[in-house]
């Protein structure tokens, strides 16, 4: 069978409800809710500011996502922002970010997730820096070929891994309250607490916490019942999400004061050896490495998503729309990312690549969901299963923090904010050099 002929069949819609929201809770809670809350508590000074901050994030976030719900039902198509953007903005945006996307931002951060898997490890067992790169190199090749043999046995082991994880989480935070254990914390609103710039300080990485929601939107193609299913999972996955991040802090704030939390570099491991004594930081590690694990199922899942999207429009290699025919599986595609992240941890150019790798999503997160009242106008008698909630107010509330957060950066961080848009623009050439050949490289009929 000529597998490149095949390239332009669909990918089947198996993923059901439970499957495409453990997608998106796998690939969001990552490590960051062990350490980010010192960077919070060094902002901030209060309890109830700490509590707030988390879950305004996670409001706002929830606000995209009712945007990426609206597109998602009204274009189920593989590959999320790419066709998001390609039908508001034009192909080049479309191009743009799927191109930002793969190589700096998914890829950078399969890579990152795979090495923190083998720095959690070693907590168990001491690794050498040859055996830790061998780790991690081998988790990718492990989590690849279940992707390979197919969507079904994949999202299988993710819905494993988020209710392993979700249920270490709720082990740690949960002993903050058993039976003996003492609350320290102070609910009492202090006195010339706030200010903007504290609140900016502590919000960028609670939000940074809340990241990869928008990736179940790369397998909206695969999604069985898409125009109910897309707004359900991202609806049922963020409620979740902000549910455990506000379990987690309560049970941080309940057992150390805010001062203490603010030098620790390892919240809750402090959190777990207080109430659970050894065994919670046999617990806690366990849960990170669940946690690392689903993230990393979860993107090597989704990402070759937007380099079919793209392959089949011509815009990259045409094999990368490949089609297994006995897997029904993007084989090419997950073969190449696979190899690609490999590189980035042997050579340990995912280190470099990844702090410019937020900048450029959140860029991308604002366009797409500014294109929600684009789209309105320009295919208003198109179907939309789904309208978002508050609208025309939630995208606009998004879509402005989204610019104050890309603004801020480059104005705080002004090297790398500078190289993720130099990276973004090298998409440029780039797009017209396969728009030049991309047409000799179709399947002939």
């Amino acid at each position: 069978m000529n597998l490149v002929k095949d390239a332009t069949t669909q990918l089947p819609r198996t993923l059901r409800l439970v499957d495409s929201a453990s997608i998106i809770v796998g690939i969001v809670i990552g490590a960051g809710i062990f350490l980010v809350p010192r960077l919070v508590a060094q902002a901030l000074p209060s309890a109830p500011m700490i509590l707030a901050i988390w879950i305004a994030s996670g409001v706002l976030c929830f606000f995209g996502a009712l945007a990426y719900a609206e597109l998602g039902a009204m274009m189920p198509e593989t590959g999320g922002h790419y066709v998001y953007l390609r039908e508001c903005y034009g192909p080049l945006a479309g191009f743009l970010c799927g191109w930002t996307f793969t190589l700096v931002v998914l890829w950078a951060a399969i890579a990152w997730l795979s090495v923190s898997f083998s720095i959690t490890l070693a907590y168990f067992v001491p690794l050498h820096a040859f055996a830790s790169k061998a780790i991690s190199v081998s988790l990718i090749a492990v989590f690849s070929l279940v992707n390979y043999r197919g969507i079904r046995l994949s999202a299988t082991i993710q819905k494993l891994l988020t209710a392993l994880k979700v249920a270490g989480l709720c082990i740690i935070a949960g002993s903050a309250f058993l039976p003996g254990t003492t609350s320290v914390a102070s609910w009492a609103l202090p006195r010339g607490a706030f200010s903007w710039s504290a609140l900016g300080a502590a919000m960028v990485p609670v939000v940074l916490c809340y990241d990869g929601w928008p990736s179940i939107s790369h397998v909206a193609g695969e999604i069985h019942d898409p125009n109910r299913n897309i707004p359900r999972s991202l609806a049922l996955g963020l409620a979740c999400v902000i549910a455990v991040y506000c379990l987690a802090n309560l049970a941080y704030l309940r057992i150390l004061p805010v001062s203490v939390i603010a030098k620790t570099d390892h919240t809750a491991a402090a959190v777990a050896e207080h109430t659970l004594g050894q065994a919670g930081g046999m617990i806690l590690s366990i849960t990170i490495l669940l946690s690392i694990g689903g993230a990393l199922n979860g993107l090597i899942m989704t990402v070759p998503r937007l380099c079919f999207a793209m392959a089949r429009d011509g815009l990259l290699f045409r094999r990368l729309a490949v089609i297994h025919p006995r897997y029904q599986t993007l084989s090419v595609g997950i073969t190449v990312q696979a190899v690609w992240a490999a590189i980035l941890v042997l050579t340990g150019s995912f280190e470099t690549l990844v702090p410019y790798g937020m900048i450029a999503a959140w860029f991308f997160y604002g366009l797409t969901v500014a294109g929600v009242p684009i789209l309105r106008r320009k295919y208003p008698d198109r179907l939309r299963p789904y309208r978002m909630w508050g609208y025309p107010i939630t995208p606009i509330l998004f879509t402005a923090v989204a610019a104050w957060f890309v603004a801020n950066t480059w104005i705080t961080q002004p090297r790398p904010s500078t190289v993720a848009f130099l990276m973004i623009a090298s998409g440029i050439p780039a797009y017209f050099f396969w728009r030049r050949i991309g047409p000799r490289l179709s399947p002939p009929g």
